[in-house]
């Protein structure tokens, strides 16, 4: 494609999308044909454009192009897929297979490319230090532009020991940089428990799942046992999990108030409330979080901190839970939409306005240099990736705040 018809795709895309915002906002105020007027101003305008423009578009690329931006706009977790895209999605979406450990969105993409969430420790995308805000402009050789975000995570899976090329763009580094990824099947990242000075118990979870949220329960009564006066839970590039774990860790340290609660303009609303038999223990806590927290881990900072339960330290959080759910099309394609959203207990919709700690702090970021050919410059590739503690700006805030609790 000429970078005069991407131009013309990203440009029909932003159209299309605030014609159709707008006037879904006009439509609740004014009669349906004020809305149909204005998607018909938008029909004028690709025809004109069609008949008219320099050279002849690539029209099915300016139709995806047009619905995936106006989706992203609204969503920047929701995809639309054909009906060939949805059928290999349907194959694949309950298949356990091995992937590079990213987990991606569309929030702080440019121009339609796929942006990075956070990267599961121990990963092949963790060790070659991928993170929060990074851009991967190309899969396999497939610009990312306008790819739908499902088929983009279906591009990431394979079979173990396969291997994918990336073109990324670092946060730090502007220039697109290609890193060749082999797929695994990534084990959930343990839980570690252990005692700092001044008896604070410390906490450390990289992601979520049932079994992750037992393992800080019990870990959270062993350090009581042992002496923790204090405790110290970081969240910090905890991406991977469901709304349901944020509200089960949560509740570990909650023995009452609202947890969380969801609706959507479909969905009725289900308030969660915390369950005090679930709670292990009510000693003082501070929970670290940064750009790199989100999903589940979101709810449970977000639930802390609004009932007062816990000190929230460091950066805003990601913005990342909604239930969602794939909606069939006439034509055999779908689009994957949310169709509600998590509240904080204080009503704010947490994909839309993140989680902002009362104690910012900015974290440092991890600096992992890459070779020629985009593998990592490291001694110790295989060795998972840990959390600074000691000589952390982000622990020494907690630790202060803690020592007056």
């Amino acid at each position: 494609m000429s970078s005069r018809t991407k131009y013309f795709v990203v440009s029909t895309s932003t159209c299309l999308t605030l014609l159709l915002l707008i006037g879904s906002v006009l439509g609740r105020s004014a009669s349906a044909d004020d809305t149909y007027k204005h998607l018909g101003v938008f029909s004028d305008v690709v025809s004109r454009i069609k008949s008219e423009y320099v050279e002849e578009p690539d029209m099915k690329s300016v139709t995806l192009g047009a619905l995936n931006g106006m989706l992203e706009a609204i969503d920047p977790f929701a995809s639309y897929l054909n009906s060939d895209q949805y059928k290999e999605y349907l194959k694949t979406k309950d298949l356990k297979r091995a992937d590079v450990g990213l987990i991606i969105s569309k929030k702080y993409g440019y121009l339609g490319e796929v942006g990075v969430v956070d990267a599961i420790p121990g990963s092949a995308a963790a060790k070659a230090g991928l993170s929060t805000g990074d851009m991967i402009e190309t899969i396999g050789g497939v610009a990312t532009r306008d790819m739908p975000l499902a088929y983009a995570a279906m591009l990431l899976r394979g079979d173990a020991g396969s291997s994918v090329e990336l073109t990324v763009i670092r946060a730090r580094h502007p220039e697109p940089a290609p890193i060749k990824l082999t797929r695994a099947v990534n084990p959930m990242p343990p839980v570690e428990s252990r005692m700092l000075a001044n008896k604070v118990g410390y906490i450390n979870v990289d992601a979520l799942s049932p079994e992750v949220v037992k393992q800080v329960a019990t870990g959270a009564q062993q350090l009581q046992k042992d002496g923790a006066q204090k405790i110290l839970l970081d969240l910090r590039n905890c991406g991977a999990g469901s709304p349901d774990d944020g509200v089960a860790l949560a509740n570990v340290f909650l023995n009452k108030g609202r947890i969380s609660y969801l609706v959507g303009q479909k969905v009725a609303r289900q308030n969660f409330e915390a369950d005090p038999a679930k709670a292990v223990t009510a000693l003082p806590l501070a929970v670290l979080v940064n750009r790199g927290t989100a999903g589940g881990a979101e709810i449970a900072a977000a639930a802390l901190q609004d009932n007062k339960r816990a000190q929230l330290v460091g950066e805003r959080t990601y913005g990342d839970a909604a239930m969602r759910k794939a909606i069939t099309m006439e034509d055999g394609g779908a689009i994957i939409l949310s169709v509600a959203k998590y509240y904080s207990p204080d009503g704010s919709p947490i994909q839309d306005k993140q989680v902002t700690p009362a104690n910012p702090v900015s974290d440092a970021d991890a600096q992992i240099e890459v070779d020629d050919n985009g593998e990592p410059l490291t001694d110790t590739p295989e060795k998972p990736q840990q959390k600074k503690v000691e000589d952390d700006a982000v622990v020494k805030k907690a630790l202060e705040l803690l020592a007056k609790a």
